[in-house]
């Protein structure tokens, strides 16, 4: 029988052959292989040049990587993408600016083309979202622009340079017009709870504020009113924001990510829109807050509220798609310990001094209600946690009603485990759960947990070799930063603190490269239970990269430098399209 169709048509039904550097399937399994072909958006094959050629056949179309080496696409597991990419486009970066005059520059090329009277908002100076590695200290005039310094660039707009989460104490600034439309002058005391006022020697505010000034996380009750009068989360732009946040993280070689954390409604159908019109670039899977407090001011729902919640959650399902999936809700127990609301059994040192044992926003009863609300419908539940008491209260829930209402049947999730002890880490494989963190919250965070705390504490600090240890499938996310996901990897083999340089690696916490990389691969794939991601097995989804070097064989101060020359979606290039 002769073959009608168009020439175009044949095409989009040839296969991709892929050739020309070593192929790492990251199954924890396989050899390096030769070549990988892709059909309609799936592997293939995986093996020789030439079984692969035969595979692949006459009418296929051919990549040479000319000596890259391809693996799988990576799965950040905590990236908030969305979050951070709305935030960054709601403000003037000067993130990387050089000096003051740098910065007035920016914020009077941002009020050309903003109304009179409208805020314009700035980033912070240096590297978000801990700002160790560089921050204002870095400019050549070693601090910020006062409000003076700031009037230079517009005095018909109110300024704000921001303090973004997670560090308290922390510093902002606002210029002379923002002062007055905040309500902020001269006769403020210094201190106002747990902020602090600035002054010159004439008992003048100079605009900078120092003290519980982070945007979110923050629960002072002074700086939450002046929240208030500000330009708000729900204000973000979300779409074009978004788009952008994707190709970032298609540049590093990102495929598939899991948004669990901060999800509210507005987002989640920011997602949708996306995919209805064909528009993400990443395979997204995602979970809504059952109740959110990062953003101040924060009003607990009450348990029929809590309960409407829940039930959204389980209405917005949606578990089969291939670009798309909803397929959980999520409980929050976790909470900084810059700000003082980590929680945890003994007290500990505060931002201010005071002594804290933390900060619990969700109650009890409300814990107990969405681990049966899980329960009834199948649906699985996250946990984000931080601190011993979160996992404690977590885990004496779950075993209590494992005998009469089926609960191990339940994919649970556990999000972050910054500190989790050997005995906690056992009972939760015990329970089947998976769990997903970062090298975040020990790169960023583990001086301050040492101060604050007590070292004692870095035993228990995001002990990676542990968890895997006792049997439990691990995905890893950027979250907080640095967003290089190579450089993540890199740190889960040093443990290092980014503050200090200290390295917390002991046998309990330092991995191998394999598995760092299977964290970002096979193992988050697992972790978030998207089982045809995360590898090149025959079948799954053709998601793939190719890296100038081999992350699993390269020095190891090497492997942050790694450059991602393609990323394929799908069997379509998203990155790189004229690499090869």
């Amino acid at each position: 029988m002769s073959d009608n169709r168009t020439g175009s048509a044949k095409a989009a039904d040839a296969a991709t052959l892929i050739t020309g550097g070593k192929v790492h399937l990251m199954d924890g399994v396989s050899l390096p292989q030769e070549a990988v072909v892709v059909k309609s958006g799936r592997v293939l094959g995986t093996g020789t040049e030439a079984d692969m050629v035969a595979l692949a056949g006459k009418d296929a179309a051919r990549i040479d990587v000319q000596g890259a080496t391809v693996m799988p696409g990576l799965v950040d597991t905590h990236p908030h993408v969305l979050h951070f990419a709305a935030r960054l486009r709601a403000s003037v970066d000067i993130t990387d600016a050089v000096n003051h005059a740098d910065i007035v520059a920016r914020i009077k090329a941002k009020a050309a083309s903003t109304p009179k009277g409208e805020w314009i908002i700035t980033t912070p100076v240096g590297e978000p979202h801990f700002f160790i590695r560089k921050s204002y200290r870095d400019l050549p005039e070693r601090r910020l622009p006062d409000r003076h310094i700031l009037d230079q660039a517009t005095s018909e707009h109110p300024v704000f340079i921001q303090a973004w989460g997670p560090t308290t104490p922390n510093i902002c600034v606002f210029n002379s017009k923002g002062l007055e439309k905040i309500g902020m002058n001269d006769f403020l005391p210094d201190r106002v709870c747990d902020v602090f006022f600035e002054k010159d020697d004439n008992g003048r505010l100079t605009g900078v504020v120092r003290g519980a000034v982070a945007n979110y996380y923050n629960i002072d009750p002074y700086w939450t009113q002046i929240l208030s009068k500000l330009p708000s989360p729900s204000g973000w732009e979300l779409h074009d924001s978004t788009i952008h946040g994707m190709s970032e993280i298609n540049r590093q070689g990102v495929t598939t990510i899991y948004e669990p954390h901060n999800m509210t409604p507005g987002h989640v159908d920011a997602y949708i829109r996306l995919r209805k019109e064909n528009a993400l670039t990443a395979r997204v899977m995602l979970a809504l807050e059952t109740e959110g407090y990062a953003y101040p001011p924060h009003w607990p729902y009450s348990m029929e509220q809590f309960e409407e919640r829940l039930n959204l959650g389980r209405q917005m399902l949606d578990l089969n798609d291939e670009f798309l999936r909803i397929t959980g809700i999520t409980f929050s127990l976790a909470t900084p310990c810059g700000s003082g609301m980590v929680r945890m059994h003994d007290p500990y040192r505060g931002p201010f001094g005071e002594p804290t044992r933390g900060v619990t926003f969700l109650s009890r009863e409300k814990q107990r209600r969405f681990i049966c609300f899980c329960a009834e419908h199948s649906i699985r539940g996250n946990f984000c946690t931080y601190g011993y008491r979160d996992h404690d209260d977590i885990l004496e829930d779950l075993e209590s009603g494992i005998g009469n209402s089926g609960l191990k049947d339940i994919p649970w999730l556990i999000q972050h485990a910054l500190l989790i002890t050997q005995l906690q880490a056992e009972r939760y494989a015990a329970l089947g759960c998976t769990l997903t963190t970062s090298m975040a919250f020990s790169w960023g965070k583990g001086d301050l947990w040492g101060e604050r705390i007590g070292k004692h504490v870095w035993r228990d600090q995001v002990p990676l070799k542990r968890l895997l240890r006792v049997g439990l499938t691990v995905g890893a996310g950027s979250d907080w930063g640095p967003k290089n996901p190579w450089e993540q990897m890199l740190l889960a083999e040093t443990h290092e603190f980014a503050g200090s340089g200290y390295r917390n690696a002991t046998p309990d916490h330092v991995v191998s490269r394999e598995e760092a990389i299977l964290m970002w691969t096979r193992d988050g794939a697992r972790a978030i239970g998207w089982p045809d991601v995360g590898s090149l097995a025959n079948g799954n989804h053709a998601d793939l990269i190719a890296m100038d070097r081999d992350p699993l064989a390269c020095k190891l101060e090497d492997l942050p430098g790694t450059q991602v020359l393609m990323t394929m979606l799908g069997g379509k290039i998203i990155h790189g399209a004229d690499a090869f």
